[in-house]
């Protein structure tokens, strides 16, 4: 982790609190193997009850947040005064910079290598062969939100289904290109899948009927079906609520059925998002057949890391080859 000092910052005793709370979750999240965004911080803030108890907020109907004793601590002014407090503490050097991410803004450029053995080295890490094109069922994972990209990357690369982040409702394009994927494999004689993960709220549930129903009209035979959040997560993992859109279009038809409250998917610890993933997609797999071409992608990747231990042998040869 990249702790460094840009600014001098004088805490109040509530901040530094805030600091120590927010340096714990982040070393367990460095220990499984993830980073987060501020947004998943900020929910195991609100699922842990770690947000003082005078900070607690009632939204009115103009949109405004204000103090109330009986309000609730899931609130936007909460988010906002973490944000600037872990922001001061990174600045000061308390907070690691490389734990908490921002996954909407990333630079791309190209790779390079000093010598054609590193090329090869880096194929060896990155060989992969196709462990599903032998699999009954074709899957892609889609989530709502792109700043859960990260946590999906993981499960979904292990796992060797692609995934795509929706960034809400899926564009005509997208989905028509998907619809093409799908007709694709369809044609190969494969079953398709599509997990969908999406807020539990008017929109996002509503989402996941629309790819159904816009992936039907493109005429592919796709099973899209809902695997997070649904109600019985929300009962047995008990998720920070929030107030029901009620601007939204589709919020009446959301209240009648589930009530006044919604809850977001990135409340939801990693490890749940990853094991939720795992238990759907090996329902799907034929597993024994997965790990043959597991196998002969180990097989490859050994030779590959023997060319480039031995690349300059290989090169001595092919010079006197040429000689």
């Amino acid at each position: 982790m990249i702790y460094h000092c840009y600014k001098n910052h004088r805490f109040q005793d509530s901040s530094i609190q805030v600091i120590a709370q927010a340096r714990a979750i982040i070393l367990k999240y460095v220990e499984e193997g993830y980073d987060l965004t501020l947004r998943q911080l900020y929910y195991r803030f609100v699922a842990l009850d770690l947000f003082p108890d005078d900070r607690t907020w009632t939204k009115l109907s103009s949109g405004r947040w204000v103090r109330d004793p009986n309000g609730t601590k899931n609130a936007d002014p909460n988010y906002d005064w973490l944000g600037m407090i872990l922001n001061d503490a990174r600045l000061a050097g308390l907070l690691p910079w490389d734990t908490i991410v921002d996954r909407t803004r990333e630079m791309l450029q190209n790779s390079h290598w000093d010598s054609p053995d590193q090329i090869i080295q880096s194929a060896a890490q990155s060989f992969r062969v196709n462990t599903r094109d032998t699999q009954e069922n074709y899957i892609e994972v889609w989530v709502e939100k792109e700043a859960l990209v990260g946590v999906l990357e993981r499960v979904c690369q292990d796992q060797d289904v692609p995934y795509m982040a929706c960034r809400g409702y899926v564009s005509q394009s997208t989905m028509w290109q998907a619809s093409l994927r799908f007709i694709k494999a369809e044609d190969e004689g494969k079953t398709c899948h599509i997990l969908h993960l999406g807020d539990h709220d008017p929109s996002g549930i509503d989402m996941t009927r629309d790819i159904q129903d816009r992936l039907d009209m493109f005429n592919s035979c796709v099973i899209v079906r809902r695997i997070a959040l649904t109600m019985d997560q929300i009962e047995q993992y008990s998720p920070p609520p929030n107030p029901a859109k009620i601007t939204d279009s589709r919020s009446d038809s959301y209240i009648a059925e589930y009530g006044g409250q919604s809850w977001e998917l990135d409340s939801l610890e990693p490890q749940t998002i990853h094991e939720l993933i795992t238990e759907e997609v090996n329902n799907l797999t034929d597993l024994d057949a997965r790990e043959s071409r597991i196998s002969e992608q180990l097989f490859g990747t050994k030779m590959l890391n023997s060319v480039s231990r031995n690349w300059s042998k290989i090169v001595k040869m092919l010079q006197k080859r040429h000689e």
